[in-house]
């Protein structure tokens, strides 16, 4: 099999291309042919040893993907040999076989193509688990992405519009909310051109915002907190700017709001049964095209650097996909 591989931490520039054995599944285990995989902008930290996994040298980033089963190993059922599947692996998947536990992969309908269905574990798992299990989002409510034109957030404006909720979409280029709004935003929010703080306060007629996504950190994490609504719940996603907030706790007190963190690889691991729920409901939402699982580029394996420089520029919008030959 073919792999790019990450032999010392470094840039994307320092991935490599290496023939190796074929590998075989184990008890409860599946051999999986991927044809597409999924890059998030982790892949981009991990690669630097910059990441909360840590994986031995050498590995393979790529976190999700969708191909066809290949093999099983002893004692798995529910799946067969050439079965369309999609799946979740933290990393190791930028590779042209891939082995993990069954209980790892979900079925691919057949109205859903593998470029759509290769990036549904992470950005939308995310996203569903901050949503639904986290802040308990409902109807009605308004909820503002930080980011909204990346992965994770085209993956929150899509959900939360799914949910019922009032969407609004936060990022830093009018190209960026018209592809946000395209995608279910109901408002848009140029941050490079407005101040976040009164903008957000202006667009919910100064109540402030019910829910916000944060995916971004940096300045923008406290300017958007201080305009949160009574009893308001904050995203803790990730840190896309490179920089970790240091957050005014007083702000907590005086507003009753709540600062949630969003794990999910730890969810899936503590809470299976609820992780099967939301990926049953976003594989169906998807089949569906109630999201649109947009993919904004198939690029070659060979082209990986390429891809992960992409994410790391934030010049993305929706998935950067690898075709595995």
């Amino acid at each position: 099999m073919i792999a790019a591989l990450c032999e010392h931490y470094g840039p994307p520039e320092n991935l490599v291309l290496r023939e190796l054995p074929d590998p075989a599944p184990g008890p409860g285990e599946v051999l999986v042919e991927p044809s597409r995989v999924a890059l998030n902008f982790f892949d981009t930290l991990i690669i630097e040893n910059k990441y909360q996994v840590k994986p031995d040298l050498p590995f393979s980033p790529g976190g999700e993907f969708c191909g066809k089963v290949m093999a099983l190993g002893e004692g798995v059922e529910g799946l067969a040999a050439g079965q369309r599947v999609a799946g979740y692996c933290s990393y190791g998947a930028a590779r042209s076989r891939v082995v993990l536990p069954a209980s790892l992969l979900t079925p691919v309908p057949d109205a859903l193509s593998d470029d759509r269905a290769a990036g549904l574990f992470i950005t939308y798992g995310t996203t569903m688990h901050a949503l639904v299990q986290r802040a308990d989002l409902q109807k009605g409510e308004t909820l503002a992405v930080l980011g909204a034109s990346g992965g994770v957030g085209l993956a929150a404006v899509e959900i939360g519009a799914a949910m019922g909720a009032q969407v609004i979409a936060c990022a830093s280029s009018r190209e960026k909310l018209d592809f946000a709004q395209r995608h279910g935003a109901h408002e848009g929010l140029n941050y490079s051109s407005e101040d976040l703080k009164e903008g957000l306060k202006r667009r919910t007629g100064g109540k402030g915002v019910d829910c916000i996504y944060d995916a971004i950190g940096g300045a923008f994490s406290e300017a958007a907190l201080r305009a949160m609504a009574w009893k308001g719940r904050f995203l803790v996603v990730g840190f896309a700017s490179g920089k970790i907030p240091k957050i005014p706790l007083n702000l907590t007190l005086l507003k009753g709001c709540a600062i949630l963190g969003v794990f999910w690889g730890e969810f899936v691991r503590r809470e299976p049964e609820a992780h099967r729920r939301n990926m049953a409901r976003i594989f169906d939402w998807a089949a569906r095209s109630a999201i649109s699982a947009h993919v904004d580029d198939v690029l070659p394996l060979h082209d990986i650097a390429k891809g992960l420089n992409r994410l790391k520029e934030r010049k993305a919008q929706g998935k950067i996909l690898l075709s595995i030959p």
